[in-house]
């Protein structure tokens, strides 16, 4: 695996631990595709340091439970502007 490959798994595993951040998000502030952002952070770091893997993994599990709230959420803001 290519150096910069490493680095970015790396800087984008610790963003997501530090900011609990979604893996939409990550793609968005690092500039690369969502398959990308999850590839680095299941298998690249997985490779690189698993007790970091183990860190980002519990971050995805949370992002996982709580991605139906975020999206009713996001529903009921898209039908209150469109009432408006």
């Amino acid at each position: 695996m290519k150096t910069y490959i490493e680095e970015r798994a790396v800087e984008i595993a610790n963003f997501m631990i530090h900011s609990n951040a979604t893996v939409r998000e990550t793609a968005k502030k690092f500039g690369i595709s969502k398959s990308t952002v999850h590839k680095d952070i299941t298998d690249r770091v997985e490779k690189i340091n698993p007790d970091l893997a183990k860190d980002v993994r519990r971050v995805l599990e949370i992002n996982k439970a709580e991605r139906h709230i975020r999206g009713g959420l996001a529903t009921k803001e898209k039908y209150l502007h469109k009432l408006k």
